[in-house]
């Protein structure tokens, strides 16, 4: 499974991409409206950093300026996808930049049914937003499962990304679900560093150690 930084801050993302650990970057216009910087130049600059997929979403209601968006934004960098919600007007967009090979990843998905129109529209990604559908009562994990078994079922070439994570757990049961990608915040990514046990044996081994120098 590969690992997203789902994420608009570059401070973040150079840190995470030193780790060597990601291949991607998703982001979204609430994560960019956090940076009070310029989309485009915050794009370039991530487009620096990590050689993947790096997702941007479009913000317009209609056909033709989701096309203009998306065609304007894909000419950053070929590593551009575009992200675009799950709505008619949307997936006709999304079939419509498919045929222009531009990559395409339909974004709040809630349900399987969602993820299916999208991959028949042509998806380069789907991402189910698995911490929201917990928020509601419901368990985004069984959605995430229901994804992974249709897409197993048929050829669409469409990835699945594991979004909206709020923790490791997210990550660690998308993971076992088969999940192409899971998209994590840079707090989680942290986390997933982090176990006890590996804390206390790197402070034994240094004091070990020291004790070795002073002999």
């Amino acid at each position: 499974m590969e690992i997203f930084l789902d994420t608009a801050s570059v401070e973040e993302i150079r840190e995470a991409a030193g780790w060597g650990v990601i291949s991607g970057v998703t982001t979204n216009p609430t994560l960019v409206a956090k940076e009070g910087r310029d989309f485009r130049a915050i794009l370039e600059e991530i487009c620096s950093l990590v050689d993947g997929p790096i997702s941007a979403e479009v913000i317009s209601m209609d056909v033709e300026g989701i096309l203009e968006e998306a065609r304007g934004l894909s000419a950053i960098n070929p590593n551009i996808v575009i992200k675009i919600p799950v709505f008619p007007v949307g997936l006709q967009a999304a079939s419509r930049l498919a045929e222009e090979k531009i990559r395409v990843n339909v974004t709040l998905i809630f349900s399987a049914l969602q993820a299916l129109l999208a991959a028949r529209a042509g998806a380069a990604f789907v991402s189910p937003f698995i911490g929201r559908i917990d928020d509601i009562g419901q368990d985004g994990m069984d959605v995430l499962d229901d994804i992974m078994g249709i897409f197993g079922n048929y050829d669409f070439g469409t990835r699945v990304i594991a979004a909206s994570i709020r923790h490791p757990r997210h990550v660690l049961d998308a993971a076992r679900l088969g999940a192409d990608i899971a998209t994590v915040p840079f707090t989680v990514l942290g986390q997933m560093f982090k176990h006890p046990l590996t804390d206390q044996g790197i402070t034994r081994f240094l004091n070990d150690w020291d004790k070795i120098k002073e002999t």
